[in-house]
C-alpha cells in the first residue's frame, strides 16, 4: 500500500507544474496584450489627430477661420494628441511593470473599479456596467438594456363626441410613463431592425371641465354635477404594461481590437408596435373650498375601469428623444353604453 502515498505525491506535483504553467501563460498573454495596447493607443490618437486636422483645413477652406487661427488650432491638437499618447502609454506601461513584478500574485487595484454608462465611441451604449474596467467584454451583443420614460397630454375620444364637446381639459390632462426595455437585434450582420419589448407604469390622468366629477353606480360609471364648486377634478388611471415595438433606423458600426458594437447615438429611428398589461389602480381626486376650508378627496375605486388594457404606440425621432403616441384600444370603461378610449402624445426618453 506504500504505492498510493506516492501516487498522490506525485499527482499533486503533477498539478502545481500545470497550473504553474497555466499561470505563466495567462502572464505572458496578458503582457502581450498590453504591449500590442501600447501601439493601438499611438494608431488611434495619430487617426484622431487627423481627423481633427481635417476638420480644421474644411474651416479654413470655407473661410470660417483665418491661416493663422488654422494654424493655432493645428498646434494645440497635436500637443493634445501628443500628451494623450505620453499619458496612455504611461498607464499601460505601469501595468506592464507591476504584472511582471508580481509574477501573477492577484493584485487588489480599486482604481480598476469603475461605474460605466453609455459609454463613449458606442462601447455598452444602453447599459450600466459596475465592476472592473479589464473585464473581457463580449465580443458581439444581440441585445442590450435601456430606461424609457415618456410624458404629455392625455385625453380620452369618447364616441360621437367632438374635442370641442369634450367635458375632459386637453390641457390639463398629461400622462406619464416609465420602464425598462430590452433591445435585441434581428439580423446578424445589420441592426437595421430590432425588437424593442419591456415592462411599463403608465399613468393616464383625465381632468374634467365644467364641475362634474366621476361616479360609480354599480356597473355604471357616468359624470355628475358636483355640489360645491370645484377647483379640480382629476381621474387617474395606472396600468401595468408590456410594449413591444419593432424599432428601425441606421446604425453606426464602432469596431475595437476584441469587440464590435452598434451604436445608435446621433441617428434616426422609428418603432411602431402596441402594448398589453393590467390596471392596477383607479383613483379620483376633489380639490375644493366649503366655508373658506380647503379640501382635498382621494376617492381610490376601480370606477369600472377596464382590467385588460392593451392598445397602439410608436415614436419618431433622433437620438435619445421622440415624438411618441398610445392609443388604447380597449375603453376606458367597462359595459358602458358609450364607449371611450385614451389617447397620448409626447416625448419619449429611451436610455440606449
Amino acid at each position: 500500500m506504500k504505492i498510493i502515498p506516492y501516487c498522490i505525491a506525485l499527482t499533486m506535483w503533477a498539478l502545481a507544474l500545470t497550473c504553474g504553467y497555466a499561470q505563466e501563460k495567462d502572464i505572458t498573454d496578458q503582457l502581450a496584450l498590453l504591449n500590442a495596447s501600447k501601439e493601438s493607443v499611438i494608431t488611434k490618437e495619430k487617426e484622431a489627430l487627423k481627423f481633427e486636422v481635417e476638420r480644421i483645413n474644411e474651416r479654413l477652406n470655407s473661410g470660417n477661420i483665418s491661416q493663422t487661427e488654422a494654424e493655432d488650432l493645428k498646434k494645440n491638437a497635436a500637443e493634445k494628441r501628443a500628451l494623450n499618447i505620453e499619458n496612455r502609454v504611461a498607464i499601460i506601461e505601469n501595468k506592464i511593470a507591476l504584472l511582471e513584478r508580481n509574477k501573477g500574485e492577484e493584485i487588489d487595484d480599486d482604481a480598476d473599479f469603475i461605474i460605466r454608462f453609455r459609454g463613449e465611441e458606442g462601447e455598452d451604449n444602453g447599459t450600466i456596467y459596475i465592476g472592473r474596467k479589464n473585464k473581457k467584454r463580449k465580443y458581439d451583443r444581440l441585445t442590450i438594456s435601456a430606461l424609457t420614460f415618456a410624458a404629455g397630454i392625455n385625453h380620452s375620444l369618447i364616441d360621437g363626441t367632438s374635442l370641442s364637446d369634450s367635458p375632459y381639459s386637453i390641457g390639463k390632462s398629461r400622462f406619464v410613463e416609465f420602464g425598462i426595455a430590452w433591445k435585441t437585434r434581428l439580423l446578424k450582420n445589420s441592426n437595421v431592425i430590432r425588437i424593442k419589448y419591456g415592462l411599463s407604469l403608465q399613468w393616464n390622468k383625465i381632468n374634467v371641465k365644467n364641475n362634474k366629477f366621476f361616479v360609480q353606480n354599480e356597473e355604471v360609471t357616468s359624470l355628475e354635477d358636483f355640489e360645491y364648486d370645484l377647483k379640480k377634478s382629476q381621474l387617474r388611471i395606472t396600468n401595468l404594461v408590456v410594449p413591444v415595438h419593432f424599432e428601425f433606423g441606421p446604425s453606426k458600426k464602432i469596431v475595437h481590437d476584441d469587440y464590435f458594437r452598434y451604436s445608435t447615438v446621433d441617428e434616426f429611428k422609428i418603432g411602431i408596435g402596441g402594448y398589453a398589461g393590467i390596471n392596477i389602480g383607479t383613483r379620483q381626486k376633489l380639490k375644493y373650498n366649503v366655508d373658506g376650508a380647503k379640501i382635498k378627496d382621494k376617492i381610490k375605486t376601480d370606477f369600472n375601469a377596464t382590467d385588460f388594457v392593451y392598445g397602439l404606440s410608436g415614436y419618431v425621432g433622433f437620438d435619445v428623444i421622440s415624438l411618441y403616441a398610445k392609443y388604447d384600444l380597449s375603453p376606458m370603461f367597462e359595459g358602458q353604453a358609450i364607449e371611450q378610449n385614451n389617447i397620448s402624445l409626447g416625448f419619449r426618453l429611451d436610455l440606449d
